[in-house]
């Protein structure tokens, strides 16, 4: 378990680490200078320095924390980077909704790939997990026009 001085959370989960520059806001990135600084460390998790990469063996790492944190997913990426493929989603996803004791906060600047995952999630788990809350960065107002496909989450829930 990573502890963070981010107030508002209090843990952070990587499953994937490494990002591509989507919007604005991601010109300030905190997480792409920290990224070329592990690499130089030697940090393996950042041997491509900031492109993504997928960690298999961190999915089931919450399973193993007891004592029921506020998880921040992906600070050093976007779980929904269209390079994330859907079975690797499904298995994020499938560890939150069994490590319930947690809530997890997956924050993305790709609203528009919500709706997509939303239905993937239900479809397959049978439920979205009460205890993941979703959420889309929002860093000017040119970026509210992204949030057009989040409507649709709210539909595709009432017609299933």
């Amino acid at each position: 378990m990573a502890t963070t001085t981010i107030e508002w959370t209090n843990t952070v989960w990587n499953p994937t680490t490494g990002c591509d520059k989507v919007s604005a806001g991601c010109m300030h990135c905190y997480a792409e200078p920290l990224a070329a600084r592990l690499q130089a460390m030697g940090n393996r998790r950042y041997g491509a320095g900031f492109r993504l990469a997928l960690h298999s063996d961190k999915l089931d790492e919450p399973l193993g924390w007891k004592t029921p944190q506020l998880v921040f997913v992906n600070s050093m990426s976007d779980l929904l980077h269209a390079g994330v493929p859907d079975a690797f989603l499904l298995r994020a996803f499938s560890t939150m909704a069994r490590a319930n004791w947690h809530t997890y906060q997956v924050l993305t600047k790709r609203a528009d790939r919500w709706p997509d995952v939303y239905g993937l999630v239900v479809d397959r788990l049978g439920a979205w997990p009460a205890n993941v809350l979703p959420g889309v960065t929002i860093e000017n107002v040119a970026a509210l026009d992204r949030l057009g496909p989040l409507s649709q989450v709210g539909d595709a829930a009432t017609m299933r």
